[in-house]
């Protein structure tokens, strides 16, 4: 029987937090290791475990993953969440570039300065509601059908759902002019996979707190 997937990085959610996410969509279950250290890093540079010597790093099916976007791309492909052929691999493409450059904000909004933590909420607002997420309830209205692609679940799907919650969480009435999305966001949240991920007790990482922040500076700073 093949190993789990193993996870390294710190406690939180990062930029892992979306591969945590698709692995737990395609119901499969891995293992993590914490970075909690600098040393820790630099024991996997140090070994030759980190093809750019940086983390998040991914050992799965033999091999050490490395780069967000190459680790989501393998798992969805592998678990059939990357469309039937090239043209639906390639909107799942466009769709979740577009979603994790919003993605990308909410990530680094802790490790901003309080004074500027605020601002950078209004910022991700507009971002969400003037760029982002109409282009969604377009794609929503317009085909009429559950999923983002190919009427069945894509990696599309969960990076959006994982991106809508994490805007929820500091902007709850984020979707009020976006009926197709709220939709699409009972609906996916509801598949059996995700809505186990979902509940307390999985391994979906709580919003960043100070002990998060701190640690990461530990560990990447020098």
């Amino acid at each position: 029987m093949a190993a789990q997937p193993k996870l390294h990085y710190p406690n939180g959610r990062g930029r892992m937090e979306s591969v945590r996410w698709v692995l737990a969509a395609a119901g499969v279950e891995f293992d993590e290791e914490f970075l909690e250290t600098k040393e820790q890093l630099q024991k996997l540079q140090d070994g030759n475990h980190l093809l750019f010597q940086q983390v998040p790093m991914v050992e799965i099916d033999g091999m050490k993953l490395v780069q967000t976007r190459s680790i989501l791309h393998y798992i969805a492909d592998k678990h059939h969440l990357f469309g039937r052929d090239l043209k639906e691999r390639t909107l799942i493409d466009m769709y979740v570039e577009g979603t994790l450059d919003l993605l990308e904000l909410i990530i680094m909004h802790p490790f901003l300065k309080p004074d500027d933590q605020q601002k950078e909420v209004v910022n991700m607002a507009q971002k969400a509601i003037i760029r982002y997420f109409p282009v969604f309830e377009k794609v929503l209205r317009d085909h009429g059908q559950r999923f983002l692609v190919g009427n069945q679940l894509s990696l599309a799907d969960i990076i959006l759902l994982q991106t809508i919650l994490a805007l929820e969480e500091k902007i709850p009435n984020i979707l009020s002019a976006f009926p197709h999305l709220q939709e699409f966001t009972v609906k996916i949240s509801n598949i059996p996979t995700i809505k186990k991920f979902l509940e307390p007790g999985s391994k979906k990482k709580p919003p960043p707190d100070d002990i998060y922040v701190r640690t990461v500076y530990n560990i990447f700073m020098p």
